[in-house]
């Protein structure tokens, strides 16, 4: 028997490798509106957050130009530079083979998820059920988005988790009463998800699989 009935993923840097297309997107909205640059670990900061949070990061005056330039870029490179993690759908097959209801919960706007999902269908037909930005008016990590996903699936809270790679996923995750479990593959490291208190932290998907699936001794 699997360990949850109900597991939630967050999408960018935890079922999908994004890494390079979010940081390439925001580095050219940010040199093309702004005319300079910034490091990675500035243009990264907040992902996991809504685009307009992340936007109004680097100016709150110039975010709505900020956004609608990274979004057209994202979107046209979407297809070139996501990528799925190698195993993630097997790990979902088994987890819906064994019974789990399977959820995503992420910032990224519903036009963007539709155009991820094309892209990696391996990973989109194991879904039960979606909460982009726009199905709730509080974000992570705010623990809204996590419970409206609970809703939609039809889960309880004390049979569920939801897994993510950024501070915002754990803080909601924790706030929502389910297990916060934090992956090191995507944007952030293991210090940032210990840190705000991450129930459990994997480096591996094979691990990760263990723990949903009730192996992890």
């Amino acid at each position: 028997m699997p360990r949850f009935g109900t597991v939630l993923f967050d999408l960018d840097g935890t079922l999908v490798d994004t890494v390079a297309l979010i940081r390439a997107s925001h580095r050219y909205a940010v040199t093309t509106v702004l005319g300079y640059d910034l490091p990675d670990e500035v243009l990264l900061a907040n992902v996991g957050r809504p685009l307009r949070e992340q936007m109004e990061a680097f100016s709150r005056d110039r975010a709505d130009d900020l956004m609608t330039t990274q979004r057209e870029w994202n979107h046209a490179h979407t297809d070139d530079l996501i990528r799925p993690y190698p195993g993630v759908d097997v790990m979902l097959g088994r987890l819906r083979a064994a019974g789990c209801r399977i959820g995503v919960v992420t910032a990224k706007s519903r036009p963007t998820v539709e155009l991820a999902y094309a892209a990696l269908p391996q990973i989109a037909g194991y879904l039960d059920g979606t909460i982009a930005c726009e199905d709730t008016t509080a974000h992570k990590p705010d623990p809204d988005p996590v419970v409206a996903a609970l809703r939609l699936l039809g889960g309880q809270a004390d049979d569920a988790c939801y897994v993510g790679d950024s501070p915002f996923d754990i803080a909601a995750g924790r706030a929502a009463g389910v297990m916060a479990i934090g992956v090191t593959w995507g944007f952030f490291d293991r210090g940032v998800l210990e840190a705000v208190g991450a129930d459990e932290v994997v480096d591996t998907l094979a691990c990760l699989e263990d723990l949903l699936m009730g192996n992890d001794g």
